[in-house]
């Protein structure tokens, strides 16, 4: 049984320490894994504050397929180079864009989304999947958000095989 109520009164390093732990036990089974990345998204969603969508796409045929996500209907494919997310498997680097209508091509899957972190997903130097998350608030994503959020692609990457 997971209780959003227990991370209250938590600081966010302590709510993201948490989550890493967290995470590493949904995903270190035999579920496939479309299970540990729905599951992976949904934790995120949950410990990651004012953010309006979270999660997954995943490269197919050179380009990006929508995967497991949380929040509003997104675009079904990204084109390589293409928007934050497709410039982050482009650059192979993560992608942290305060406003993201400063961002030339950026792709409004959300109309309420203003600012947005990517953290391509990479094994042996290829880009698998990308872990995309948006806010409404423009400049929300910091450093902190950043460290941690590559630390949990680190975790994704050690139990899942694109």
């Amino acid at each position: 049984m997971f209780d959003i109520n227990l991370f209250n009164g938590m600081s966010v390093c302590e709510k993201y320490d948490n989550m890493l732990i967290m995470l590493e036990g949904l995903v270190n089974g035999d579920e496939p894994n479309v299970t540990k990345l729905s599951n992976a998204s949904a934790l995120i969603n949950a410990l990651t504050s004012n953010i309006n969508w979270c999660g997954f796409y995943i490269m197919k045929n050179g380009e990006l397929i929508l995967g497991p996500f949380q929040g509003m209907p997104a675009c079904t494919k990204i084109q390589f180079g293409k928007g934050v997310c497709g410039t982050a498997v482009k650059d192979k680097k993560v992608m942290r864009i305060a406003n993201v209508h400063e961002f030339e091509g950026h792709i409004a899957c959300d109309a309420a989304s203003n600012s947005e972190i990517v953290i391509p997903i990479i094994k042996n130097g290829i880009v698998y999947a990308v872990l995309d998350i948006d806010s409404e608030e423009v400049g929300r994503f910091t450093e902190v958000d950043e460290k941690y959020l590559v630390r949990a692609v680190e975790v994704l990457n050690k139990y899942i095989e694109f």
